[in-house]
């Protein structure tokens, strides 16, 4: 069952406090008092605790008592207001009373790690989105964002993976595979066809394709080629075998002996028939980029773990691609962030300055006297369609400079002060980058991936707020 908080203890609970009651003035950061203080809306609660409540069907009302909404709430603003991972946050929240109280647990247990995992993945992107629109619209009660300015920009937050490569892809999925059908077969026994572990095979190719692609002579590469071939046919067994046990385990030819043991068999079963789907495609991407010499084949696989994953170039000369989701970012006054976005599909950024301007009058009921972007988000129709949704100010820089009136313009005073804001948000991504971790996304999936964004977002804005805000909240 959900509380929204932890009731008194004893008598003696409060007492600790009022022994020294300017305690928190003396321990506790400035802005964090007031992350503390705005971290008491009961509409965040709220929006907390029902999302809780979705786990189960009747969480609401039976069971036992669960960790409150409020403590749920606080200890995931702290993780990534510090960007701990789990078990770091377990770690501190535990050792020290600053974090006890701004936390609420106070003299409670500290949940460990895993079931905090449980939470994150029970607030899902609705709801942490509902956080974030909260937020937002708490710091425009209180007049910290007024919604006068608007700047947009866009990033990569890249998936926790390793670097692409064919041989390492198919060196994944034989690995994954592999390792399922052991599970399986230590769940049934020797029932059925039993394993033959090409591991030790596979390992030898990939060591031979990673020594042969250090030099560039003829015969090397035809001992690359030669290498690729015999990892090729390596995986088409392990996948002709992990084909079989799926059949198998579907016509109850390997069965549990328990009922719960029977589930987990399934469950292995249906990763085996996923993971042999995506070990075919990887297949077929290796016989056209290194067998054909394709190098622009469609629909590249970067993961067999995450598959999502995209390869994006945005012209950067320490990292030409990187390999995550196009994430985009709007803020306005004092790098309050407005809104975000991550595109399952990378569009171009010309696609995003209208919407982002009409997301802004959802938002604050009007459209920014101004709007600032870089050269990327320019075209004409983007220009006069921001100016009849009736923004004054448009200072979207043309790369080109064929156009005389529009040099002109951009010459204009107001027009460099616009761009000097802008830059800010090049700021903004490198702070969410360093200080809030969205440089590399540490959840799995694409709904891992917006949560770990949304996050990030929301604890930029309770950082700023608290230093925004006057004392007190």
């Amino acid at each position: 069952m959900i509380t929204v908080r932890y009731q008194q203890r004893s008598i003696y609970e409060p007492l600790a406090v009022n022994l020294m009651p300017d305690y928190k003035e003396l321990l506790w950061e400035g802005w964090l008092l007031k992350v503390d203080k705005f971290l008491e809306d009961e509409d965040l609660v709220k929006i907390v605790r029902e999302g809780l409540q979705k786990r189960h069907p009747l969480s609401r009302t039976r069971g036992r008592l669960g960790t409150p909404a409020e403590v749920v709430l606080r200890l995931m603003a702290l993780k990534h207001l510090r960007n701990w991972s789990y078990q770091a946050l377990e770690r501190e929240v535990r050792a020290n009373v600053v974090y006890r109280e701004f936390t609420r647990i106070r003299g409670e247990k500290v949940p460990d790690c895993k079931t905090m995992v449980r939470w994150g993945k029970a607030l899902g992107p609705k709801v942490t989105r509902m956080i974030h629109e909260r937020v937002v619209g708490l710091g425009r009660k209180r007049a910290v964002v007024r919604g006068r300015k608007l700047r947009v920009d866009t990033t990569v937050a890249e998936t926790d993976i390793h670097y692409p490569t064919d041989s390492g892809l198919l060196g994944d999925a034989v690995r994954v595979m592999t390792r399922t059908m052991k599970q399986i077969q230590r769940e049934v026994g020797d029932v059925g066809t039993r394993l033959r572990d090409r591991s030790r095979s596979v390992k030898h190719r990939l060591i031979e394709i990673g020594r042969s692609a250090m030099r560039k002579s003829e015969e090397a590469v035809a001992r690359r080629g030669e290498a690729y071939r015999k990892l090729m046919a390596s995986t088409e067994k392990v996948m002709a075998q992990a084909k079989l046990f799926s059949q198998e385990v579907a016509s109850g030819v390997k069965q549990a002996s328990t009922r719960r043991g029977q589930l987990l068999l399934e469950g292995l079963a249906n990763y085996l028939e996923e993971m042999h789907r995506l070990a075919a495609r990887v297949l077929k991407q290796t016989q056209a980029r290194v067998l054909e010499g394709n190098q622009h084949y469609a629909d590249k696989v970067y993961s067999v773990f995450e598959v999502h994953t995209e390869a994006i170039r945005k012209g950067k000369l320490s990292k030409p691609t990187e390999f995550g989701k196009l994430v985009k970012i709007q803020e306005a006054e004092h790098q309050i962030i407005t809104d975000y976005e991550v595109f399952l599909a990378r569009p171009a950024d010309q696609e995003l300055l209208i919407p982002a301007i009409e997301k802004h009058r959802e938002i604050f009921g009007c459209v920014p006297q101004l709007t600032a972007t870089d050269a990327g988000f320019f075209s004409l129709e983007n220009v006069r369609q921001a100016k009849e949704l009736g923004v004054k100010r448009v200072a979207v820089p043309n790369k080109k400079g064929r156009n005389p009136a529009r040099s002109k313009e951009q010459k204009q005073r107001w027009f460099r002060r616009a761009q000097r804001w802008r830059v800010g948000c090049e700021g903004r991504i490198s702070v969410l980058k360093r200080r809030q971790g969205l440089r590399r996304c540490r959840y799995r999936g694409m709904d891992g991936m917006e949560r770990w964004v949304g996050w990030a977002v929301i604890a930029n804005n309770l950082i700023h707020l608290g230093r925004l805000l006057p004392k007190g909240g």
